[in-house]
């Protein structure tokens, strides 16, 4: 059974910084993404994906001032992700998802496992 657990999150005043972690266990595909979705509006939207090789994906919003990285292990046996969140702004106000994007395609339609999020606040 996939699970994700994330951590984190919290308010920052913009230009600041946070980490996101979330640990996925359970995993058993050979090839898969793992990343991060917010909530905007009614959708949530990919911020940022890795896939199982090391590939990194984000959205132009966030391109250059986040950072997604990763640990797979050979067996599956928990993969450890991180999400970097630098020079924050306001408009990343949103609460934010651990997800396991089984065919890498970045919609929210497709992810197949999600964490339970967590609050990220850019306010002065």
């Amino acid at each position: 059974r996939v699970h994700l657990e994330e951590s984190g999150g919290g308010s920052v005043q913009p230009g600041g910084s946070l980490k996101l972690p979330c640990a996925v266990s359970g995993l058993t595909g050979a090839t898969y993404c793992v990343g991060w979705f917010r909530q905007e509006s009614e959708e949530r939207a990919v911020v940022a994906e890795i896939d199982s090789e090391g590939n990194p994906k984000y959205s132009d919003s966030v391109k250059g001032r986040f950072t997604i990285s990763h640990t797979f292990p050979q067996d599956n046996a928990k993969v450890n992700l991180t999400l970097q969140m630098n020079n924050l702004k306001p408009e990343d106000t949103a609460r934010y998802y651990c997800a396991v994007d089984p065919i890498c395609y970045g919609n929210y339609n497709y992810v197949d496992h999600w964490g339970q999020g967590t609050q990220v606040t850019v306010s002065s």
